[in-house]
């Protein structure tokens, strides 16, 4: 009896066992999936301001700026520069290259671009050529000069013995075109009835602007050649700086002038002087000023400036100024000007803007022989 009860104790733990569900594993938590935060950031690319396409060509595409460095720019080895620095204007004050100049130590200065101050000195007369010999004779490298087309023309014109190959390229900056303006009181409404006059009667039209052989001049001439005026009866006033030249025109002495649009558009705003046309091939902006060309004036014009260095000046200490120059223009600063004055940005340094310099020096004198005013 005791047996057999044992052996149905053995049976049922038997079925038991084997009826008993399979041990289920320990589960293992799942490793976390990398939260958004974890995964790596892309890189952001440094934000830059935008630049104004140009509607006319350019030689060369100037290139977008980037993010200036923080702090002033540390000296050269030999420890340039060690004392105050200055941008010549080689104009009265008022024009295109003063403006430009003091502008440049404009953002130079509140963007502390420099390990020393930086002042600008005026030097005008002749197409800048004055002021030329000036910067070419004091071999200064301490100083830089501002210039552009209207030094190219002069020299030719002026028949200077001091060229551009006798300073150093460091940048070309900006380009910005002419326009023609007159008084505000100006019986003259449209170009079409400025030109109407100027047809019948050049020489009754007396037209200023900067000095001889300059932007300004150029397409005064290239006017006249376009509406069939012989060049030789054009009355054209030159004027040492853009300010004299708006001052003859508010004073009613001239019946027209021409200078840069961000030279004069204050005046206009003023109430003070009306624009009747702009040089470039398209409306500038918003303003509603029409083009020579859509006033029956095929002719477009753009003005450019630059700066050079002194003669004399080593590689090192060319190399500090153009990143100097570098810094600026890239600086937001700088940037806003460009935009605010409807300026092109043309930037270009170094050998690039040496090789410009000859081409357009060939551009300009074929352009003066063409219009006459040199042989």
């Amino acid at each position: 009896m005791f047996r057999r009860i044992v052996l149905i104790l053995a049976l049922v733990t038997i079925v038991a066992v084997a009826c008993a569900p399979a041990p289920t594993a320990t589960p293992v938590p799942p490793t976390a999936a990398p939260k958004p935060t974890d995964a790596p950031k892309p890189t952001t690319a440094p934000t830059v301001a935008a630049v104004k396409p140009t509607d006319a060509p350019k030689p060369t595409d100037a290139p977008k700026p980037t993010v200036a460095p923080s702090g002033p720019l540390a000296a050269t080895k030999a420890g340039f520069p060690n004392k105050a620095m200055t941008i010549l204007a080689p104009a009265n004050p008022g024009g295109g290259w003063d403006q430009t100049s003091r502008l440049m130590q404009q953002v130079f200065v509140s963007e502390k671009l420099l390990p020393v101050s930086i002042e600008v000195v005026n030097k005008g007369g002749a197409a800048g050529t004055i002021g030329l010999a000036e910067f070419a004779a004091k071999k200064d490298p301490y100083t830089m000069m501002t210039m552009g087309l209207v030094m190219v023309g002069g020299i030719l014109t002026n028949k200077s013995a001091i060229t551009l190959k006798d300073t150093v390229p460091l940048a070309r900056l900006t380009g910005e075109y002419e326009v023609i303006a007159v008084p505000a009181n100006s019986k003259y409404k449209t170009l079409q009835d400025l030109i109407a006059d100027f047809k019948k009667d050049p020489k009754s039209i007396t037209w200023g602007g900067g000095s001889a052989g300059g932007t300004d001049h150029i397409l005064i001439g290239l006017i006249a050649q376009a509406v069939g005026v012989d060049i030789k009866n054009v009355n054209y006033v030159a004027f040492a700086g853009g300010g004299e030249s708006a001052a003859a025109i508010i004073g009613g002495q001239l019946t027209a002038g021409v200078s840069g649009y961000g030279e004069w558009k204050a005046q206009v705003d003023a109430g003070k002087m009306r624009f009747l046309a702009v040089s470039s091939e398209k409306k500038i902006g918003k303003d509603p000023t029409p083009t020579l060309i859509e006033s029956g004036v095929n002719v477009s014009l753009a003005n450019w400036r630059g700066i050079v260095g002194s003669p004399g000046i080593d590689a090192d200490t060319r190399a500090w100024q153009i990143e100097a120059l570098k810094r600026m223009h890239d600086s937001k600063a700088w940037q806003d000007i460009v935009v605010k004055n409807e300026w092109d940005d043309l930037f270009l340094t170094g050998d690039a803007y040496g090789k410009f310099l000859e081409e357009e020096d060939k551009r300009i004198t074929a352009v003066l022989k063409a219009i006459g005013l040199i042989q």
